[in-house]
Formats: C-alpha cells, structure tokens, sequence
C-alpha cells in the first residue's frame, strides 16, 4: 500500500471537539459515578454532549450487538442520541484477549475507535470519554486506558478512593502510565471520603498531590445510599423468580436479615430498607412479615425464598397481595446471602434518588471549571 493509499484508508481523529477521558486507580473507584454527574455538570456548559466508552468488559446483548452496561445507563438517563454501537465500539468477550494474542489487529480495534469516537462527536459540543479501570487495563491487547486515552487525544481525570496516602500512591502509579503515553492528567477527584474528615483529607490530599505536580479537582463524601444495591439488583445477581407482581424493583437493601430464627424473634428485624432471605418452607416467617408489613416502619424492601421451597397455596396467596416484593430462588439461603453481600453496587437508570444524589454531589465538590479551563 502506498503512503496515498494509506492515509485514505486510515481514518482521521476528530481534534476540534473538546473531551476529557475519566480513569481510575482501580476497578469499582466510583468512576462510573463521576461520569454520571460530570455529564450534567458540563451541560450546564456544553448543552450537546457525546459520550462514549471505547473498551468494555462488561456488556449486553442489544439488537446483537454487545454494549457496554456503563453506556446503556448513560443513553437511558440522558438521551445522547448517538448511536449505542459507536458509543461502545469494542466489547471484551472472554475469548477477546486469546484470539488478539493469537493474530493482533490493533489496527483494526485503533480504526474502529476513532470512528466511533468521530460518530459520537458528530455535532456535539462536548465528548466525556469514560475508561475501563486503571491506567494500564487493557495493555494484554495493546489498548490499555492510557493508550486509549492516547489514540482519542483526550486529557484525563483519575477518580481514586478516598484517603491521603493509600490513593496519592495509587495515583503516583498511574501517572508513571500516562506520562509514558504522553498524556496529561488534568487532576484527581477522590470519592467515599468519610463526610468528617472532609476538609481534613481535602487540605492534606491537596498537599500530596500537588507535590506530584496533580491537582485535587474535589472530594466526593461518602454517601451510604449509592453503596446500597436496589431489590431490582438482587434478583439479577440472584436469578430468581418473582412470586408476586409487587412493582417495587427500585427499593433499596439498607441491611440483611437471614430468618433462621423465630418468627417472634425476626419480627424485631423487620424494617424498612431489610431484605429477609429465608427457606421457602419457613412459613411463620412469611406470614409474620406480611401481616407486620401494615405497622409503621415494618415493611420488608424485599424477600427471597431459597431452596426452591415453595410455600402452599395458602401462604402464597398472602405473598401475592404483600407490599412487598417476594422472590423464590434455587440456592440456599447461605448462598443467597454470599451473592448479595459480594455484588458490586452499579448504578441502573431507574434509581433516580441515586441519581440525583450523583448530580448534587458532583455539583457540590467538584471543580468543573477547573476541569474545563485545563481544556
């Protein structure tokens, strides 16, 4: 191929669109969080935003094509009107990274970002670039957060959690990554930062980093609705049934009861936000949480029933008229619990409190014009 044929092959990265590119210091930092509320911060800006994530690992299957979840979530809440495929241009199977190895086509994965990346900017005035984790994911197949970063000529913020030394040696890191790809970290937001020790952590944190030549861009406190999963959550980590058409899939779990007590005893359990997991065949426990569900504050965010047990026609009927929702799961009630305690809490667009606690914070403590006068 000659250099004429070649450079009209290769596609041309669009330079004129203003973009930041959102990493962390590790997976689950809170960097699809920042995303979120960045995004309507900046359209106070920026009226017409894209967005897009270039590399993956966690998707769904729309239409047969495999989009990331992070996108999905940003496209439901704020109606990007770009095209899903190309705000998610390359999805990690699990064979992604045997089959690279086996014939590399970073040319073609390279190609296939810039113009997703050229679609999303298509007549917008700003484009948030969201990573997959910490500066070096994805380096197996040439494509690591900071090349990524590189190949969109897009300046970067690191979300870190909170603390003082823990995530400035963390960041210390990833600016070693950066700085050998040649791109610029515009500066550090810390998140779940214990809401006393704000202004403590943010003089110090400031301090610290200033010494690695980064600026603190704000600090995130810790708020317990965002680390409390929805009951729309469970059932997906748990792939349980519904018993009932209860339509509550958007109640937070605040805290976990497992009923292996008594019926008497677990009353005292019973209260709002509580997930009760218990043997489907625990019928005094059933029955115990519907009837108190009337009395103030008693009333269950949810229940799964384990074991398959299923419950006669009696008890079912009262599970059908709970106000609550009640699930049926295969596993034991130890299982179930294990799952819930280890999921990984994920934004979804219909927890729209969460949301709008996302917004309030990233309003109150971040920064944007720094951010934007750093563009």
């Amino acid at each position: 191929m000659t250099d004429s044929e070649h450079s009209r092959s290769a596609p041309t990265l669009n330079t004129t669109t203003p973009r930041i590119f959102i990493a962390a210091t590790r997976q689950n930092e809170g960097k699809t969080t920042t995303s979120l509320g960045l995004l309507a911060a900046l359209q106070q800006f920026y009226p017409r935003i894209g967005y897009i994530k270039p590399v993956g690992q966690r998707f769904v299957e729309i239409e047969e094509q495999k989009i990331d979840e992070d996108t999905v979530l940003m496209d439901q809440v704020y109606r990007l009107n770009c095209p899903l495929v190309d705000m998610s241009p390359i999805a990690v199977e699990p064979d992604f990274t045997r089959k690279y190895l086996q014939s590399s086509n970073n040319d073609v994965l390279v190609k296939k970002i810039v113009r997703a990346f050229d679609r999303v900017a298509w007549e917008k005035d700003f484009v948030l670039c969201e990573g997959s984790g910490h500066a070096g994911v994805g380096s197996v197949f040439d494509l690591s957060n900071a090349h990524v970063a590189k190949i969109m000529g897009a300046k970067v913020v690191i979300v870190s959690q909170g603390g003082i030394g823990k995530p400035i040696d963390e960041v210390y890191l990833n600016q070693a990554v950066f700085d050998r790809e040649g791109v610029e970290i515009i500066g550090v937001i810390l998140n779940k930062v214990t809401p006393d020790k704000l202004e403590y952590v943010t003089e110090f944190a400031r301090r610290g980093l200033k010494r690695k030549g980064l600026e603190l861009l704000g600090v995130l406190p810790y708020r317990q609705i965002l680390c409390n999963p929805t009951f729309a959550a469970i059932q997906a980590e748990t792939r349980a049934c519904p018993l009932n058409a209860w339509q509550g899939d958007d109640n937070l779990i605040k805290n976990v009861v497992i009923g292996a007590m008594g019926a008497q005893t677990a009353i005292g359990h019973f209260k709002r936000g509580t997930l009760v997991i218990t043997p489907g065949d625990r019928e005094d426990i059933i029955r115990a949480a519907v009837a108190s569900a009337s009395e103030e504050g008693r009333c269950l965010a949810g229940m799964v029933l384990t074991e398959k047990l299923m419950p006669d026609e009696g008890v079912l009927g009262l599970i059908e008229k709970a106000p609550f929702p009640v699930l049926l799961s295969e596993d034991d009630s130890y299982e179930v619990a294990s799952r819930v305690q280890n999921l990984i809490v994920k934004t979804r667009a219909a927890d729209t409190e969460k949301i709008s606690v996302i917004r309030d914070l990233i309003a109150e403590h971040v920064d944007v014009n720094k951010i934007l006068r750093a563009l």
